[in-house]
C-alpha cells in the first residue's frame, strides 16, 4: 500500500501542510470539521495505488497556518487551487468531506477549468441548508448557529476540548469503531493548538452572510457545477432523511450518488471500503 509523506509549502501568504503519495492522475482530498487531513488515513493509501493523492490541512486546520481571516469558501478554495498550481497540476479531481466538500463545491464553481470532477461526502449545498432550515435541521445542525456566535464557542469549548469534540464524534457516528481512540486523540491535539478552535469556528462564521451571499448570487445567475459530481452520504445521518441526491441535482448538471448503509457522518473512517469503491468507479479506476 502506498504511503503518504508530509510536506509544507508556502501558498501565497499561507504555510500549508499536506500529505502526498502515489503516482497517476491527481486527486485532492479535503477534510472537514472537527478533523484534519488525518481523516483520510483509511482511504488515501489505497487510492494512491492508482492516483497522485494530495491531502492538505485547510486554512486554519491541522499544521497549516491559522490567520485571522480568509475563511470564506472562495478564499479557502483559492488556497487549495494555489497548492495544485504550485505542485504543477493543471486539472485535478476533488473529494471533499464536510467543510472540505463546501470548499470543493466553491472550487468547482469558481475554477471549472481546474477541477475535472467533484465528489462531496455527507453534505448538501450550504445555500440549501439555510433555505431548508426547520426544526429537524436546526436540531441536527444546531452547531452551525452556535459556531456563528463571536467568542462564545471558544470560551465554552476551550474549557474541555476533548469533551466538546468527543460529543460530535460520538453523536455523528454509526460505526463508532471507525474512529479509534488514537484518531480522536490526533484531532484533539490538532484543535488544542493556539488559534485552532477560533479558526475552525471562523470557518462556520464565514457561512453567513459571506458564503451565503455568494451562493445565492451564483444560484440566481444560473451557475451550476458542470463537471461530473458524485454525492455520498451516510444513511444513518441527518442527510439520510433529506432528498440529498435530488437536492444536488439542482446544483449540478451531471450528478450521481448513493447513501452508504450503516454509516453516519464520518464516511472515510466509518465505511472506507464503500467510499473507495465509489471513488474508484467515479475516478475511472
Amino acid at each position: 500500500m502506498s504511503q503518504l509523506e508530509p510536506s509544507t509549502t508556502q501558498v501565497g501568504g499561507l504555510r500549508m501542510h499536506y500529505l502526498r503519495g502515489g503516482d497517476g492522475p491527481p486527486v485532492f482530498l479535503l477534510h472537514g470539521w472537527p478533523q484534519t487531513s488525518h481523516c483520510w488515513h483509511r482511504v488515501a493509501g489505497p487510492l494512491a495505488e492508482t492516483h497522485t493523492v494530495i491531502a492538505p490541512d485547510l486554512r486554519g486546520y491541522g499544521r497549516t497556518d491559522k490567520p485571522v481571516g480568509g475563511y470564506d469558501k472562495r478564499t479557502m478554495a483559492a488556497d487549495v487551487a494555489g497548492l495544485a498550481e504550485q505542485l504543477g497540476f493543471e486539472r485535478v479531481a476533488v473529494v471533499g468531506h464536510d467543510r472540505g466538500g463546501r470548499v470543493g463545491h466553491r472550487w468547482a464553481l469558481d475554477r471549472p477549468d481546474q477541477v475535472e470532477r467533484l465528489a462531496v461526502l455527507d453534505i448538501a449545498p450550504t445555500r440549501e441548508m439555510w433555505r431548508r432550515l426547520d426544526s429537524d435541521i436546526a436540531n441536527g445542525y444546531w452547531h452551525w448557529l452556535f459556531h456563528l456566535q463571536p467568542d462564545l464557542p471558544e470560551l465554552l469549548a476551550g474549557q474541555n476540548i476533548a469533551a466538546y469534540l468527543g460529543y460530535f464524534f460520538e453523536r455523528w457516528t454509526f460505526q463508532r469503531q471507525g474512529l479509534a481512540a488514537e484518531d480522536v486523540a490526533e484531532y484533539v491535539r490538532a484543535f488544542s493548538a493556539p488559534g485552532a478552535l477560533r479558526a475552525g469556528f471562523d470557518d462556520y462564521r464565514a457561512s453567513f452572510p459571506h458564503d451565503a451571499d455568494l451562493d445565492n448570487a451564483d444560484f440566481a445567475a444560473g451557475r451550476r457545477v458542470t463537471q461530473p459530481l458524485l454525492a455520498l452520504w451516510g444513511r444513518n445521518g441527518l442527510l439520510g432523511k433529506l432528498p440529498t441526491l435530488d437536492i444536488w441535482r439542482e446544483y449540478g448538471e451531471q450528478v450521481t450518488g448513493a447513501a452508504l448503509a450503516e454509516c453516519g457522518h464520518f464516511l472515510p473512517e466509518e465505511q472506507p471500503d464503500a467510499v473507495l469503491a465509489h471513488l474508484r468507479e467515479f475516478l475511472g479506476t
